[in-house]
C-alpha cells in the first residue's frame, strides 16, 4: 500500500465517520442525559462493535450476508428492531439528568454502544467490500489490514469522543428538565427513522 493510496483510505474514512448517524447520536444523547463517564462507556462499546465487524468480516460473514437473503434479512430486522426500541425509550424519557444512576450502569451503557455500533448489518459488507480497494495483493496482507483497521478506529474513538465530552459540557446549562426533553424527543424520532430506514435497506445497495 503506497502512501497516496493510504492517504485516500483516510479521507474516505474521514468523511464517513464525521457523517452523522446513530453511534454518533447515542453516544450525544447520552452525554446529555447521564454525563461524560456513560457517554464514554458507550463510546467504548461502539469502537469494540467496530473491531468485531471488522474481524466479522475478515472471517468470511461479509461474504455470507451477500450470498443469504435470509441472513441479511434476520440481521437487518435485528438491528432496526433495536434501533427503534431505543428510539422510544429515549423520546419518552422523562429528560432528567441522571448524572449519579449512570455510573452504577456502566456495564448497560457498553452494552448499549456495541448493540448500536454493530446494529447494521451492510457495516460488515461494507467492511468488506472497502478494505480490498486500498490493499495491495502484492505485499503481505496482515500489515496492510492491521493499518487499516487501527486507522478506522482511531477516527472513530476520536470524534465519538469529541462529540460526548463536547455535548457533556452543555449539561451544567441545563437547569432545567424542558430543553432536554424537547432534545430527547428529537433524538427518539432520528433514532427510530433510523431503524424505518435500515429496514429499507438492500444487500445490493
Amino acid at each position: 500500500m503506497t502512501l497516496s493510496t493510504y492517504l485516500l483510505y483516510v479521507a474516505a474514512v474521514a468523511l464517513l465517520i464525521l457523517t452523522p448517524g446513530p453511534t454518533m447520536l447515542m453516544c450525544m444523547t447520552n452525554a446529555l442525559n447521564h454525563g461524560q463517564r456513560p457517554a464514554m462507556t458507550s463510546v467504548a462499546g461502539a469502537v469494540t462493535a467496530v473491531l468485531g465487524v471488522m474481524v466479522l468480516s475478515a472471517m468470511g460473514l461479509g461474504a455470507l450476508l451477500a450470498a443469504s437473503e435470509t441472513a441479511f434479512t434476520v440481521v437487518k430486522v435485528a438491528g432496526a428492531a433495536y434501533l427503534i426500541w431505543l428510539g422510544i425509550k429515549t423520546f419518552r424519557s422523562n429528560a432528567a439528568l441522571q448524572l449519579g444512576n449512570a455510573a452504577a450502569q456502566g456495564r448497560s451503557f457498553y452494552v448499549q454502544g456495541l448493540l448500536v455500533g454493530a446494529s447494521n448489518p451492510k457495516a460488515v459488507l461494507f467492511f468488506a467490500a472497502f478494505f480490498p480497494q486500498f490493499i495491495n495483493p502484492a505485499a503481505p496482507l496482515a500489515p496492510q489490514l492491521a493499518a487499516l483497521a487501527a486507522t478506522f478506529v482511531g477516527f472513530e474513538f476520536s470524534v465519538l469522543t469529541l462529540c460526548a465530552l463536547g455535548v457533556s459540557r452543555l449539561v451544567p446549562l441545563l437547569k432545567t428538565s424542558g430543553p432536554v426533553k424537547w432534545i430527547n424527543r428529537i433524538c427518539g424520532g432520528l433514532f427510530t427513522l433510523m431503524g424505518g430506514l435500515l429496514l429499507l435497506t438492500r444487500r445490493s445497495a
